[in-house]
């Protein structure tokens, strides 16, 4: 989208010129507005057109009924699908009669931006109506992120070649029509009718209304108030119906008139609270907001942001689709997050319904790198969210068999979603993916309560779960059989690479942990013997190797499997999944996403840097990048095993995602997790940013190997650690680093020892990288912007 001629490249905005019906649905997903609580999509003010309307609240779904055309024992019984809850943006305006539909008349102009610093998305317009009348819209639109239940709209109309008569209708609207879904009809019917009236108001400038789904009993409640500028004789007046709750406003406009409308939105909802509860919470919030104004809110919109930004910027030179490629991935990532406060981000956020509104295992091994470093406060909520899950997740062990906890692979509250076992429930490296982001956090920040709390019990009861699924063969090794790891085009391996590797850091530092809270291990039931059942199975864990290539192997016996014959794949094949049965995929050597990488770039201290080198080149030629999960990691290990210019890429690809809608769904919702991997990219990989293991083998401080690629000729960006910032400014031959605020700090320069400290900054040259042959990527999977000779490249498709 942003190639397309109506979208402009700008460092601080993501700005549209003109309407374009044909990029409709995508724009209504980059344009969201979202606090990580509630998510409007950047759907027009009048309501149509339209392609997917969405106002969602994180963690309000329904639950449905999962297919089987043969159950079996353990298998999930029910799915949980996001819903779209009451509409409270739609502002529908009528001039002389004509209802503003910008598929009539005559669009004159029209033009949005979405303002990174100020987080409001604004609207200028002029229409022709039918009639012939021409008026000018402006409007301006905000979620809170100070304001948690909050959201508004600024909506001025003027006419400007003569007198009007204009009505703006203002709605709260539930169980709006959608556009037909594809897949299980019973998920569709939950979609199109979730919510069940309970009660509606209107009265005065002040509406209201309250539902209440049928299947997972969540009472949801939405309010909006208005104030209201017009020329004398401006009137209005309020309805209600079940479903609608409307406030019209009229008056006649004289060009130079203008029609004004401030809508305040406030949002609550439960699954215990009482409606007169849920009734007063909405109320009592739009109260607030009214009393603090459009102008408050906006302002408070700014400092929060304001205070973002400071320890959050990439500042990127040489490349300007980069640098507002990783400021909007930033935005977005941080409006997952900011306000959702014990509930999860799901994997496209709160801007569209794809996948379902679950949450995966990218959230903690994707965004919460990036929150770890950027806004250290809105990870332990995740976090949190994960502990007050473990009930289930120690069930779901029971059932299978397991000890400890088995965390699902997709899910809204908890409960395994996944109908399809072999990527669901085999996909156990979740448990570490967790765990070891609950480790990450703790050594960025040094939450010592709790490390000592949620932590050390999500370390406890995953680390069980490893205990339990492995097992010690007769030479004392240990395995873990029948897994899937994140390449979904393998399944039910024995001893995946990653997974073991996860698994291993996952028992030693559930036995560290242990070791520093004796008392508290004490109250979860750990003592020495079991601990040192941890430590024996992390020391012996099997990491399948194949001497003879002299790489580490997928799982083992992979490397051994046929080659996927891509010569005689034609490039329309892509995504594989879509065209070839599992059975042909699982049994050949075709990786759908980083699995090896991966692991390489989560573990980097289990690897030589010529084991480095050579599993990359190895399984470069085997990825295909079917997932938008892949060209991150991809990145990285380019630019540490010297690939700049490969590594350049595939940056591009992963910040382009959904600005140029590469996989062809951004309708359905931003992948948030690719999103973060542009500051993956650009920081771990070009930056070279790493947890330099201590002593004891721990993470304690932090390493930077910086290189840039030819294109980029400057890389700054902010990280904070333990209460302090510190900023890496990068060039072609050096790096600067600041400490801009906190304690003196410890950090490596390409194995150099540095100590920053706010009196001076530290400069350090960057050596040059030597020069070596590019790996080669399966015929026609080069990434984009890197074609081979003759073939084009091959864009992610899933």
């Amino acid at each position: 989208m942003i190639t397309h001629p109506s979208f402009t490249v700008e460092p601080w905005c993501l700005r549209e010129t003109e309407l374009n019906l044909d990029v409709l649905a995508q724009s209504e997903s980059v344009f969201a507005l979202s606090n990580g609580h509630i998510g409007w999509r950047g759907n027009l003010d009048e309501g149509e057109p339209h392609e997917l309307p969405g106002s969602y609240l994180n963690g309000v779904y329904e639950r449905h009924p999962l297919p089987y055309a043969e159950a079996g024992y353990g298998y999930p019984e029910s799915g949980e699908t996001m819903i779209n809850v009451t509409d409270g943006k739609i502002v529908r305006l009528l001039v002389d009669d004509h209802p503003c539909d910008l598929r009539y008349g005559r669009l004159l102009s029209h033009e949005r931006v979405l303002d990174f610093r100020s987080g409001v998305l604004s609207r200028t317009a002029r229409w022709t109506t039918p009639g012939g009348r021409t008026v000018r819209i402006t409007s301006r639109r905000l979620v809170s992120f100070t304001q948690r239940a909050v959201a508004a709209v600024v909506y001025e109309v003027e006419p400007e070649d003569g007198p009007a008569t204009v009505a703006v209708q203002s709605e709260l609207v539930a169980n709006q029509q959608m556009p037909r879904t594809q897949g299980d009809p019973r998920v569709a019917a939950a979609i199109e009718s979730p919510l069940t009236h309970e009660e509606d108001f209107a009265q005065e400038t002040r509406l209201r209304l309250v539902h209440r789904t049928d299947h997972s009993a969540l009472r949801v409640g939405a309010a909006a108030d208005h104030l209201i500028e017009g020329p004398e004789g401006t009137r209005w007046t309020a309805q209600s119906e079940p479903d609608v709750s409307r406030l019209t406003v009229t008056a006649d406009l004289a060009p130079g008139q203008r029609l004004r409308l401030v809508k305040f939105v406030a949002y609550g909802w439960s699954g215990e609270r009482s409606l007169p509860a849920v009734h007063d919470q909405v109320d009592a919030a739009v109260a607030a907001a009214v009393s603090t104004g459009w102008d408050g809110l906006a302002a408070e919109q700014r400092a929060y942001l304001d205070d973002f930004w400071a320890g959050a910027d990439v500042e990127v030179e040489g490349d300007a689709q980069i640098q507002q490629g990783v400021r909007f991935a930033l935005f977005h990532v941080l409006q997952a997050a900011a306000r959702g406060e014990g509930r999860a981000i799901p994997a496209k956020g709160l801007t569209g319904t794809g996948y379902d509104g679950h949450c995966f295992w990218d959230t903690e091994s994707y965004v919460l790198p990036v929150l770890s470093f950027t806004a250290p406060g809105t990870v332990a909520p995740v976090l949190k969210w994960r502990h007050h899950t473990l009930p289930a997740a120690r069930e779901r062990a029971c059932q299978l068999g397991l000890e400890g906890a088995t965390f699902p692979w997709r899910t809204i509250t908890g409960a395994e979603c996944s109908a399809y076992w072999p990527a669901g429930t085999a996909a156990f490296h979740v448990n570490s993916d967790i765990a070891m982001a609950a480790v990450r956090y703790v050594m960025v920040t040094a939450d010592g309560d709790f490390e000592r709390g949620e932590g050390l019990e999500l370390l406890v009861d995953t680390a069980r779960l490893w205990r339990s699924l492995g097992h010690h063969d007769a030479e004392g090794v240990f395995h873990i059989d029948g897994v899937t790891g994140p390449d979904e085009y393998s399944a039910i391996a024995r001893d995946n690479l990653y997974t073991n590797l996860m698994a291993r850091q996952n028992l030693l530092a559930a036995a560290d942990v242990a070791t520093r809270h004796p008392d508290r291990a004490e109250e979860l039931g750990v003592d020495d013997e079991e601990a040192a059942a941890w430590r024996d199975a992390a020391s012996r864990m099997a990491l399948p190797y194949n001497e003879s290539l002299a790489v580490h192997e997928q799982s083992a016996g992979f490397t051994r499997f046929q080659h996927w014959d891509f010569d005689a794949t034609p490039p329309e094949n892509y995504p594989l999944l879509l065209h070839y049965p599992y059975f042909d995929l699982y049994r050949k050597q075709v990786v759908k996403q980083a699995d090896v990488v991966l692991a390489m770039l989560a573990c980097p201290y289990e690897f030589t840097d010529e084991q480095k080198s050579r599993n990359f080149a190895y399984y470069e030629a085997l990825t295909v990048r079917d997932s938008s999960l892949s060209a991150c990691c991809q990145a990285v290990l380019a630019a540490e095993t010297g690939h700049l210019r490969l590594a350049y890429a595939y940056l591009s690809e992963a910040a382009l995602m959904d600005l140029e809608d590469l996989e062809h769904n951004t309708r359905d919702g931003l992948h948030i997790a690719s999103l973060a991997g542009t500051w993956i990219a650009l920081v771990i990989g070009f930056g070279g940013l790493r947890r330099q293991l201590g002593d004891e083998g721990r993470p304690d401080r932090l390493a930077f190997t910086p290189r840039l690629p030819e294109a980029l000729s400057r890389v700054a960006f902010t990280v904070t650690v333990r209460g302090r910032r510190l900023k890496v400014d990068i060039g072609p031959s050096g790096a600067r680093y600041t400490l801009v605020e906190g304690e003196p700090l410890e950090v490596m320069h390409h194995g150099e020892p540095l100590t920053v400290t706010t009196q001076a900054p530290v400069d350090r040259p960057v050596p040059p990288v030597p020069a070596r042959p590019e790996p080669q990527q399966p015929r026609g999977r080069r990434p984009v912007g890197l074609p081979g000779e003759g073939e084009p490249g091959g864009a992610p498709q899933e």
